[in-house]
Formats: C-alpha cells, sequence, structure tokens
C-alpha cells in the first residue's frame, strides 16, 4: 500500500504544487493509500450557493442537472462546482481504513458525514439515484475517499442522518456566531431563512441576551415568517440583500445609523457584499459564510465607503462546531420539527 501525504497532495493531477481544493483535476481511483479512508457514500449534500447556480443553470430540470454533477466529477475528480469553486459534504459508510489513518477508532461499517468540502474530496459516482430540488441533497452509489487531515462525525444515533447531514453541512456559521457575538449586542443575519441562517439566528438570540437584538434579512416571505414563528429574531425585514441602499434604510431604522455589532452573511447569491458592510458599525465585524462572496467587492467596497470594519472569511471549521450544532437541534424543538420537515 502507497504511503500518501496528509494533505492529499499525491491525489493531485493538476496542477502539480498545490493542494486539493484549488486543484482543477484528483485522482479519484478509488484505492486507498496508507493514511486514507473509503467512503461508500449515500447521500451528497451540495452546498448552496453551488445547487443554486447549477439549478439555475438546468432550469431546475433534474435530468439535466445530474449530467451536469456527472461532467462535473468526471472531469475534477470530484465536485467542485466549477463557477462558485464551492463543494458541499456527504454521508456514507466506512468501507476500509489505511493502516496509517491518523483514528484507528474509526472502524468498518461507521457512518459518517465528511466535515471537510466536496470541492476538495476524491469522488466517484456510479449512479445518480436521486435529486432533492428542495433541499440541495443528492442521493447516489459512489465511492469518496478521505485524507489523513479530513474532518468527520460519527453520525449520532439520536438524530435522522440526513437531518444530521444538512446541520453539519453548515455547522461552521452558528459556531462562528457563537464566538463573535457578545451580550446586548446588536447582530443582523441577512438569508436568515435559511438552513444556515436558522442555526445562527438561534445561537445569536441566545448570545445577545434580553438586551440585545438580532435583525433578520430574508428574501422569502415564507422564510421571514418561520423565523417571526419560532422567536428566532426581535426583528425581521422581508426584502432583497442585493438591494444595497434599501437593507441600509431598513436595518437602521431598527438600530440607528451607528449600524450593527455584528452582521452575518448567509446568502447564496452574488452581490451582498456592500449590503453587509454599509450595516455594521465602524470597528463592528461582518462574518461572510456565503460561498457567493467576492473578496474583491468587499474589500473594495468598504475601503470605498470609508468603512473600518473587520470581515472575516468563513472557514467552514470551527472546533467543536459540529458538537455545537447537533444541541442546537436537540435543543429546539421547533428547529428540529422544521429541518425533519424538510430534510428527512
Amino acid at each position: 500500500m502507497k504511503a500518501g501525504n496528509k494533505y492529499g497532495t499525491h491525489r493531485v493531477l493538476e496542477p502539480q504544487g498545490t493542494l486539493p481544493q484549488p486543484a482543477i483535476k484528483l485522482d479519484n481511483t478509488m484505492s486507498i493509500y496508507d493514511n486514507e479512508v473509503l467512503i461508500d457514500v449515500q447521500t451528497l449534500n451540495i452546498d448552496s450557493a453551488s445547487f443554486t447556480q447549477v439549478k439555475g443553470a438546468c432550469d431546475a430540470d433534474t435530468a439535466k442537472m445530474e449530467e451536469m454533477i456527472l461532467s462535473i466529477v468526471s472531469e475534477r475528480g470530484k465536485m467542485q462546482n466549477p463557477v462558485t469553486g464551492s463543494g458541499g459534504m456527504l454521508i456514507g459508510t466506512i468501507k476500509e481504513v489505511g493502516p496509517n489513518f491518523p483514528n484507528q477508532d474509526l472502524k468498518v461499517g461507521d457512518k459518517v458525514a465528511t466535515l471537510v468540502s466536496l470541492s476538495l474530496t476524491p469522488l466517484k459516482i456510479d449512479k445518480i439515484k436521486n435529486i432533492n430540488l428542495s433541499n440541495d441533497q443528492v442521493d447516489i452509489d459512489g465511492q469518496a475517499i478521505l485524507f489523513a487531515s479530513g474532518l468527520y462525525a460519527v453520525l449520532p444515533s439520536d438524530l435522522p442522518e440526513k437531518l444530521a447531514l444538512a446541520a453539519l453541512d453548515v455547522a461552521g456559521a452558528p459556531a462562528q456566531v457563537d464566538r463573535l457575538v457578545k451580550e446586548g449586542d446588536t447582530v443582523c443575519i441577512i438569508g436568515g431563512g435559511g438552513k444556515s441562517g436558522v442555526l445562527c439566528c438561534y445561537q445569536a438570540m441566545k448570545k445577545v441576551g434580553p438586551k440585545g437584538k438580532v435583525i433578520v434579512v430574508e428574501y422569502s416571505a415564507e422564510n421571514a415568517k418561520r423565523i417571526t414563528d419560532l422567536g428566532l429574531a426581535t426583528d425581521v425585514i422581508v426584502g432583497d440583500a442585493t438591494d444595497v441602499m434599501n437593507v441600509y434604510t431598513e436595518v437602521t431604522k431598527i438600530c440607528g445609523e451607528e449600524g450593527c455589532d455584528v452582521v452575518i452573511n448567509n446568502v447564496n447569491v452574488a452581490s451582498t457584499e456592500m449590503s453587509s458592510i454599509l450595516i455594521t458599525k465602524d470597528r463592528g465585524c461582518v462574518y461572510f459564510f456565503s460561498m457567493a462572496t467576492s473578496f474583491s467587492k468587499a474589500a473594495l467596497g468598504a475601503e470605498g465607503v470609508g468603512k473600518d470594519v473587520d470581515m472575516i472569511v468563513g472557514n467552514g471549521y470551527a472546533i467543536g462546531h459540529a458538537d455545537l450544532t447537533l444541541e442546537i437541534i436537540r435543543e429546539s424543538a421547533g428547529i428540529r420539527e422544521l429541518f425533519e420537515k424538510l430534510y428527512v
């Protein structure tokens, strides 16, 4: 059995010298190296920005979407949308564990969710069985490789698998909210009605306490009502996050022109950077969890309007993020019921 690099560089076909995520093509041969794990894949959870792009490009035709997904994986050896650059994650069953994989407690037959992006995961799809247009999940027959540095979670026995998959896909977002938000803060969550947004709202409400505010900007009236009904915000605005001045006007009506302490951007469409930045107070913080974010638009746009704000790129990993996110599902009967309806 060949020795592999812990970061998976041995799987990079082009360009040589880079890591698997930015690589254009990976070796998706499903014969493991000594420090890898082989997974029989059950379901892919395509990230929201990527799934939205594929769905739009194919006019929501599942046959065309299947063809597009298979083409991407065939060309790249991984599920990395060439437009958004993003991937998602998967659940499956451990088929083989290399003798030098760091955690030898992982056993054949364990059901796991990978906590690293599909954009860096060698993947081979034998068959697409179902594409769910409403929740970004794709059921397949296929296999994937987890590197020695790859993060994963053994699926909990007390939650349905697809519910756990959906929640863990965005676990980095509520974990960062937990870090960034303080008691008494004014927080705005843009795109608060989606999967990551709902979890962020819950954690934000928990952290700000009775003297703080959680403002949600949500495009969908249905999703906005969901937030109100679940009591996950102090204020809910129905609006288009790409309409910068309207967002600014409506949010500052609530928090004043000083702006918000923390802004969390969870949207799955482009051109919402300035809506986030403009409503953030000087020396406040914007967390861009959205994979549709443009670094150049955010950086140059903030400079252009004279906003001295800290901008954090949405790292999908934070220590303890899986446990925190699954605990939200356990604590909130309303969120669990919603996720079961949407994802199970």
